[in-house]
C-alpha cells in the first residue's frame, strides 16, 4: 500500500504530495531545524544527509498533519508541548542497530585486565563495587551483555564483587523496549548458544533475559549533550559509548568526551566504537591497548 494513498502523480512529481501540497526540506528550513537539533543533542546533519533528515522527520510530519518542514520547525520552537515533541524528534534521527555480543573485544578485556585490575585497587580500601554505564545503550543489549559477562565469568572468581550497570539512552521508545527484557531472534543471533541456555528463556515470539541478570541493569532517559543531566553521571569506573561520536561535529565530541571523563572515577576506563577514536579530540586520557580493543584510561 501507497504511504500516500490519496496522493496523485504528476508526470514531473520529484517530492511527496498530501492533499495537493508538496513535501519538500528547503534549504532554509534544512538548516533551522539541522540547528535546533545540533544545540539540542550534539547530532550534526552535514549537508549531504539532507536527504536523511527529509525521509526522517517526514513520517512525523504526516503524524502530525502538517503541510510543510517549515510548520514543524515552527511548531518544535514555540509550541508548549515542544519538549515531548524533542522526545519523538530524537527518536525519528537515532539509529538503534544492536545486537547481544556485539564487541567481544571489549567484553574479553573486561573480564580479562580491567575488572580485575579495578578489583585489586579497590580491595585495598575494602569494600569492592563497580559502577558500570553503557550510554547510548539502545534497547539494551550491550548492557545486559556486560551484565552476564559479569555473572558468569568474574562473579564466582569474585564472590564478594559488587556492581551495578546502567543504560542511557535519547530515545524513549528503545529505552521502554529495554527494560522490558524480551528480545526478538536478530537481538541474540551473535549470543553464545552456553548464554542462550542460560541466561535466556523463550517467552511466545521472543526471549527473556534471566531476572537475576535484569536485575543489576537500570535503564534512564539521557542526553549525553545535555551538560546539567550530565552532572548526574558520576562516579563510574567504565563507560562503553559506543557508536555515538561519529555522529557529532568536532566541537560536540570534544563536550560529549570532556563530559564522560568528569564521569569517570580515577583509574577508570572509557570504551568507544571501533570505528571511533579519541585522537584530536581529548589527551586527558592515557591510551590502553587489548588484544584486538583499546580502552581509554582516566588516570
Amino acid at each position: 500500500m501507497s504511504q500516500f494513498p490519496n496522493r496523485v502523480l504528476s508526470p514531473d512529481e520529484s517530492f511527496p504530495v498530501i492533499t495537493g501540497i508538496e513535501l519538500k526540506l528547503s534549504d532554509v528550513s534544512f538548516e533551522k531545524i539541522r540547528e535546533f537539533i545540533y544545540s539540542n543533542c550534539g547530532v550534526y546533519f552535514q549537508d549531504n544527509k539532507k536527504y536523511l533528515l527529509e525521509s526522517r522527520l517526514l513520517k512525523r510530519i504526516n503524524h502530525l498533519g502538517m503541510c510543510s518542514y517549515e510548520e514543524y520547525f515552527e511548531y518544535l520552537k514555540f509550541n508548549r508541548g515542544s519538549i515531548d515533541e524533542k522526545k519523538f524528534l530524537f527518536e525519528a534521527i537515532t539509529i538503534n542497530e544492536t545486537f547481544f555480543f556485539r564487541n567481544s573485544p571489549q567484553l574479553d578485556a573486561l573480564v580479562t585486565n580491567v575488572i580485575p585490575e579495578l578489583i585489586a585497587a579497590k580491595r585495598k580500601n575494602g569494600r569492592i563495587r563497580l559502577r558500570i554505564w553503557s550510554a547510548a545503550s539502545s534497547s539494551g543489549e550491550e548492557a545486559y551483555s556486560i551484565g552476564i559477562t559479569i555473572a558468569d565469568l568474574l562473579k564466582p572468581k569474585y564472590p564478594d564483587l559488587e556492581y551495578e550497570i546502567i543504560g542511557t539512552d535519547i530515545n524513549h521508545t528503545v529505552l521502554e523496549s529495554a527494560k522490558s527484557g524480551l528480545f526478538r531472534e536478530y537481538s541474540i543471533r551473535n549470543t553464545p548458544v552456553y548464554y542462550l541456555k542460560k541466561y535466556f528463556k523463550p517467552k511466545g515470539n521472543a526471549f527473556e533475559i534471566d531476572p537475576e541478570i535484569k536485575k543489576k541493569v537500570s535503564f534512564k532517559l539521557l542526553n549525553l549533550y545535555d551538560d546539567i543531566a550530565m552532572r548526574s553521571m558520576a562516579n563510574f569506573d567504565i563507560i562503553f559509548c559506543a557508536n555515538v561520536l561519529i555522529y557529532f561535529d568536532m566541537k560536540a565530541k570534544v563536550k560529549v568526551v570532556s563530559n564522560l571523563y568528569n564521569s569517570l572515577n580515577k583509574g577508570g576506563y572509557l570504551f568507544i566504537g571501533y570505528a571511533e577514536t579519541l585522537h584530536m579530540i581529548s589527551k586527558a586520557y592515557t591510551i590502553v591497548s587489548f588484544p584486538k580493543t583499546i580502552g581509554y584510561k582516566k588516570e
